[in-house]
């Protein structure tokens, strides 16, 4: 006989709560610690309750200092507990960057794997929200150039929670991005109780034959829009939610391509030396023959994520997607 799962409906950053204090519950070295995480529950609220249920030894506030405490938390990791870090925004990641590329990646190889750092480092990314510079930054393409490091970014509340339970239990750091224009934008069915989304696979989150999509986080409903107004036109697209940027889902990658023949990447991420890049190399090793016309792209500009004026135009449109799509159709 089987028994119905219990959910709640759950926004993305609801989710991302819901999955940390899961794994605050059932494992006593998972501790949370960054700015305001504490007493204001964090810049988003995604901490909300946790330091009032688990005391202020596993959910602690830290000085304002991005190197120091994710440098603790390396430190913690090696030494045996699960620290999770909130960074406030990825665009101030950067004074911790030299802790994440010099010693949280390698500490695993520097010590021929008797030393792993199961840490997970979760930061707001992306721009659309009207946040001032430097807080919309969408830097995920600086964390995957580096072996080491996973790249984990949900799309959904769902997959927010599975994924980020996945990434406390991982062995080795996470990168855990979340998109803030995501976060309270919709709902979702979430189950109770503990469940994982496996890392590195990605999702078809809708079918088709003519053109593939590939997208992550905030881009992945903007996909979806520019999908439903092609079907009205009779193309079907192939939508693809990667969930992981590294390792990338290649199977899926390749599985749809083979299918399609058609390619348009989607991010809103800076277009040179992004993670489309790489999606295009993974295309053209494993699915050359099967186009049936160049990889188009739609992302952001070469520019820095402009102040609130100019935000709308910065980041990629549902109108800029289909104008790819029917360039790649009518090729």
């Amino acid at each position: 006989m089987s028994t119905a799962v219990k959910t709640n409906t759950l926004t993305l950053v609801q989710a991302v709560t819901d999955g940390m204090r899961t794994m605050l519950r059932e494992h006593d070295d998972v501790l949370v610690l960054g700015e305001d995480v504490g007493v204001n529950g964090g810049v988003f609220r995604a901490t909300d309750g946790l330091q009032s249920e688990f005391g202020e030894t596993r959910v602690m506030d830290t000085p304002l200092s991005e190197a120091g405490f994710t440098g603790a938390a390396i430190g913690m990791a090696v030494n045996g507990l699960r620290p999770v870090v909130e960074i406030q925004f990825l665009g101030f990641v950067y004074p911790a960057y030299e802790q994440i590329m010099t010693h949280a990646s390698r500490i695993r190889a520097r010590t021929m794997g008797h030393y792993s750092v199961p840490m997970v480092i979760r930061a707001p990314y992306g721009a659309g929200v009207r946040a001032p510079e430097i807080h919309s930054d969408s830097i995920e393409a600086l964390f995957t150039h580096m072996p080491g490091i996973k790249v984990v970014c949900p799309s959904s509340p769902y997959d927010a929670k599975g994924l980020l339970v996945a990434s406390i239990e991982d062995p080795d750091p996470v990168i855990f991005l979340e998109p803030m224009k995501s976060y309270r934008s919709s709902r979702e069915e979430v189950p109770e109780d503990k469940y994982t989304v496996e890392i590195g696979k990605g999702k078809r989150v809708m079918e088709g034959d003519d053109v593939s999509i590939f997208a992550w986080g905030a881009m992945v409903p903007v996909a979806e829009k520019a999908a439903k107004e092609m079907a009205e036109q009779g193309v079907t697209c192939d939508v693809i939610d990667l969930r992981t940027l590294y390792p990338l889902d290649k199977d899926l990658i390749a599985e749809s391509v083979q299918k399609t023949g058609r390619t348009v990447i989607l991010h809103e991420a800076h277009r040179t030396g992004g993670v489309g890049c790489e999606i295009q190399s993974i295309i053209n090793d494993t699915s050359f023959l099967y186009q049936k016309a160049p990889v188009e792209y739609v992302t952001g500009f070469d520019t820095p994520v402009p102040f609130f004026a100019y935000e709308d135009h910065y980041l990629p449109t549902s109108n800029r997607v289909v104008q790819a799509i029917q360039k790649v159709v009518n090729f």
